[in-house]
């Protein structure tokens, strides 16, 4: 992927000149706000004023699914921060995961702060293209709601960073006084209507990218996370790399471990394997330590994907125990496998099951990835397209390009909604939440306190995370 990074890069350049030439041309049409350039553009209004005309008994009934929406993802996204400001504070996670807990979403930032294994690839392309949809639907979608209660679209266009201006968005510009004399329900309808887009794009693309999924990637191998391995108790360790022990502990017997490769160790019952690495990153609990089992699959150092048995494709976990099941124990295999490095293959010979002696054995594992949280179970329910522990193989590099472009627009709208539901006063959650309490009190004083009291408190919270994230480093 050098040479597509090399032309993505050149792409960011292109667009900042692009941006930057395009201001300047038409410097006479813009306004500033703040840290934003507004060029401001009567070209969407005519759609907004059709939509939002045309469709208004469906736009009426689509605004009671819109307010409903907004209140679950401001529930959803405090309840996010306050379990993310618990785990941070009570895990050592912000010592393993060094990107900073908050941070605005930037191309490359997988690469940055090392999370590849996490994040898919993002580039300045997915960027663009997902930045175009996101705000583009959202304001829109303000707009014709705006219309269908009657408030005036002002303009439309787009918004660009000043310091920036590869960082832009679209706007809507409606008129703040005819939006502060329509009803609470009409209001929180036009701000909850943003979010509601965002959420509506994400189901639509995630329908997308299930049968592109299917068509464009095909199960071609299996996918183990470890080798076989046992709990043994320590003091039943009777050598460990061919020196004899007395009166084993952990300590002992890490000191006997080779820094690099295998290390044999025996106990009174069995033989088993360990590397310096597997047995540092455990600790000892109630005088028992994990060790893996002497078995074929970590003697022939057996890793990365496997992929066919002796020219039979493996297409997943059943696929490989039905073809292990066919040969005996002691009976020579070959193995081909495929990792970042290419194609590999070995040649393993099988043992025999230590609990079922009449079935061979090879002795890989799978580890059971449970996601805990919302985050992990809405990871889990957007990923069950794909089965545990399978490889798919895409039909090109296209494929992959797609693939993650489709994930991130899936992902970026997620974001954006939730983000966007914070009650805090430049989001359109801060509002909503101001318009529900004085709902609910009447009263425009205790709105105004409750809602500077949460937008302090949040802030708060976001100010404890980036000190922890800050003192790591110390």
């Amino acid at each position: 992927m050098v040479n597509f990074i090399a032309l993505d890069l050149i792409l960011l350049v292109l667009f900042i000149i692009f941006s930057s030439f395009f201001l300047y041309i038409k410097k006479k049409n813009l306004g500033v706000e703040g840290s934003l350039i507004l060029y401001r553009t009567p070209w969407g209004i005519k759609l907004i004023n059709y939509v939002g005309g045309k469709f208004k008994k469906t736009l009426n009934l689509l605004s009671y699914i819109s307010i409903s929406l907004g209140y679950f993802l401001m529930v959803g996204i405090l309840f996010l921060i306050a379990q993310t400001v618990y785990i941070y504070l009570t895990t050592p996670i912000a010592s393993v995961i060094r990107a900073p807990p908050i941070m605005p979403l930037i191309p490359y930032f997988p690469r940055l702060f090392g999370l590849q294994s996490l994040f898919p690839p993002f580039y300045f392309t997915y960027f663009i293209i997902a930045l175009i949809i996101v705000a583009t639907v959202h304001e829109f979608s303000h707009g014709i709601f705006a219309k269908r209660c009657g408030i005036k679209i002002k303009s439309t266009g787009f918004a660009f960073f000043k310091y920036f201006p590869a960082l832009f968005g679209a706007f809507v510009e409606q008129d703040e006084k005819d939006m502060e004399k329509k009803t609470n329900f009409e209001q929180m309808s036009v701000l909850s209507a943003g979010v509601f887009a965002n959420i509506i794009v994400t189901i639509l693309f995630f329908i997308l990218l299930v049968f592109f999924f299917w068509g464009a990637f095909n199960a071609s191998g299996v996918v183990f996370d470890t080798y076989s391995y046992s709990a043994v108790k320590i003091a039943t360790i009777s050598m460990v790399n061919g020196v004899s022990l007395e009166n084993p502990n952990y300590e002992k017997v890490l000191n006997l471990v080779n820094e690099e490769g295998l290390t044999e160790i025996k106990t009174n019952e069995k033989d088993f394997v360990t590397t310096k690495e597997f047995l540092d990153s455990q600790e000892e609990k109630e005088g028992i330590i994990v060790l893996y089992d002497d078995a074929p699959a970590i003697n022939a150092e057996l890793n990365g994907i496997i992929t066919n048995i002796n020219g039979v494709q493996i297409t997943g976990v059943e696929s490989l125990a039905i073809e292990l099941k066919k040969y005996s124990p002691d009976e020579e295999i070959e193995i081909e496998t495929i990792d970042e490095n290419g194609r590999d293959t070995k040649k393993v010979i099988l043992e025999t099951n230590p609990n079922n002696k009449s079935v061979s054995w090879l002795g890989i594992g799978f580890l059971s990835k449970q996601r805990k949280g919302v985050l992990g179970k809405i990871y889990s329910l957007v990923s069950s397209f794909k089965k545990e522990h399978v490889y798919y193989e895409p039909s090109s590099k296209m494929s992959i390009f797609i693939y993650d472009l489709l994930w991130w627009i899936i992902l970026i709208n997620i974001a954006v909604a939730l983000f966007n539901m914070l009650p805090l006063g430049f989001l359109d959650g801060g509002r909503f939440f101001y318009l529900t309490i004085f709902g609910i009190t009447k009263s425009k004083k205790i709105a105004e306190r409750a809602f500077a009291g949460i937008t302090y408190f949040l802030l708060f919270l976001l100010l404890v995370l980036m000190v922890k994230w800050v003192w790591i480093f110390f």
